[in-house]
């Protein structure tokens, strides 16, 4: 009797490709959030998978900061085209326009807090009850509390003490009307595991993520690009590094660190040797202890 045999790789594509199905299978109205980050790439391409021959069935959701890598809005721009995919965007700077949130000020000033009020009001206008996101346990300590079916209740907050339980992958997306789920399909999925994937498929990715050289100013013990948006303090001084970004956000909170890798090959061997997280350079998470979970409270990613 023959046996057939999943690597590990293979093993995590199918249990994402069973979750994303789950998700068309039990909502109405589910999308895709979508950053131009690698993880939201490869949630993307899971899901071509996982419908193919037919297109991705639920649209693309940007919460656009209007403070992005130029990059990493021509790339998302030419993944809509080439996937023939319906793209809807929530403006933070039209949240701030009408009213409904409030500019940060200072030299450490971000936008990112401000993508709940933004996600949460795209959430309701479009009438979306799962939201697929490409969260993964190993990033961050309050995301390693997640499910893979997360329930928000009709304000868009998040309980860590009540969550479903799936056990033997049974996924409830049971909800009362003006509550949503969020999903990661991507859930147990390391950053090793992604670059891994990644170079296996020949996914396309933003050039960011490949060692480049870049303006960037030394803040909060990360190399944040240098940008319209950054305000310098006296004492900082704009230098030119070759460096790589890790994960990506808001160009005026995501540290770069110096590197040589050019090629997927070399990212995964660096990744090997890492021991700090990917988002060990983003300045939102390092404002307190619980910064990413208090956010994800309010309703964030």
């Amino acid at each position: 009797m023959s046996k057939y045999y999943l690597n590990y790789l293979d093993e995590l594509e199918s249990e994402a490709i069973y979750i994303l199905r789950e998700v068309w299978a039990q909502f109405e109205n589910p999308v895709i959030l979508f950053s131009g980050g690698k993880d939201s790439i490869l949630v993307t391409h899971l899901a071509k998978k996982a419908f193919y021959p037919n297109k991705i069935p639920f649209p693309l959701l940007h919460v656009d900061t209007g403070h992005n890598f130029p990059e990493t809005i021509e790339f998302r721009n030419n993944l809509i085209e080439d996937l023939k995919l319906q793209l809807i965007v929530g403006s933070v700077q039209e949240a701030i326009d009408k009213g409904r949130v409030a500019e940060e000020k200072g030299k450490n000033a971000t936008r990112n807090s401000l993508q709940i009020t933004t996600l949460l009001d795209a959430i309701e206008d479009h009438k979306i009850d799962c939201a697929i996101g490409g969260g993964r346990r190993d990033e961050e300590k309050a995301r390693a509390k997640e499910r893979f079916f997360s329930h928000r209740d009709d304000f868009g907050q998040w309980d860590p003490k009540n969550q479903r339980a799936e056990l033997w992958n049974l996924l409830n997306g049971k909800h009362f009307e003006g509550e949503h789920f969020r999903a990661f399909p991507i859930s147990n999925w390391t950053e090793m595991d992604v670059w891994n994937y990644i170079k296996r498929e020949n996914i396309a990715i933003p050039s960011l993520y490949f060692a480049h050289e870049r303006e960037v100013v030394f803040r909060n013990k990360s190399w944040i690009p240098n940008s319209k948006y950054l305000k310098l303090e006296e004492e900082e001084e704009v230098v030119l590094k070759k460096i790589r970004f890790r994960t990506l956000g808001d160009i005026t909170i995501t540290g770069g660190i110096e590197s040589e890798a050019d090629t997927l090959e070399k990212i995964a061997i660096e990744v090997s040797g890492m021991r700090k997280t990917e988002r060990g350079d983003r300045s939102d998470d390092k404002r307190s202890e619980s910064a990413m979970e208090d956010r994800k409270k309010q309703g964030y990613f």
